[in-house]
């Protein structure tokens, strides 16, 4: 959730930089006069003059910075691609069965834990995904509690019963889970 969230800020960003960048370009091109301390001066401008690329080209510091920061740059943006297209869902877990082993499907498993949670008393709805690795997934589960219902008994109801099931019939030595609960929203009682 919070990688969603900071993909969106850095592109919302970058785009309006390069946004606001060609916008001002744009508009110096047109015809509009542009503050004195604006890099682009007028339509015939460029925005480099040909002093300025060469300016810091003798300087022995100039090639190695210039190659550390595209580098970072290239780096950064292969970090944020796999980022990307990392899975953060798991697919399947692998099961001990004794002579051998066997794979589930990890969205089997999500589904009867979250039907088993749903059963819970007080409990309106249940949502739970896998991940991590295959012989070791963790839970994240997000449950909605009916508004009479005690945030510590249905939590406690949770872990003894669907996680504790879940762990048995894997055959797995944890399970690890985040829960999260939230209220239902309901309609405001009258008092009369």
């Amino acid at each position: 959730m919070r990688s969603g969230r900071l993909n969106r800020v850095l592109l919302a960003l970058a785009g309006l930089i390069l946004l606001a960048l060609g916008g001002s370009v744009l508009a110096v091109g047109l015809g509009v006069r542009p503050p004195s301390w604006w890099i682009h001066g007028g339509p015939h401008d460029v925005l480099l003059s040909h002093a300025e690329r060469t300016h810091y080209r003798a300087a022995d510091w100039w090639w190695p910075a210039l190659i550390a920061a595209l580098a970072l740059l290239v780096l950064g943006a292969l970090w944020w691609l796999t980022a990307l297209l990392r899975r953060h869902r798991l697919a399947e877990i692998r099961v001990d069965t004794g002579d051998g082993a066997a794979v589930l499907r990890a969205r089997a498993l999500e589904s009867a834990l979250a039907e088993e949670a749903a059963m819970g008393s007080g409990v309106a709805h249940a949502q739970v995904r896998l991940r991590g690795r295959r012989k070791k997934p963790r839970a994240r589960a997000l449950l909605r509690l009916a508004p009479e219902v005690d945030p510590s008994t249905a939590l406690a109801e949770f872990t003894t019963g669907p996680l504790a099931h879940a762990r048995e019939s894997a055959g797995l030595p944890s399970l690890p889970a985040e829960v999260r609960l939230g209220a239902v929203k309901h309609r405001p009682e009258r008092v009369t």
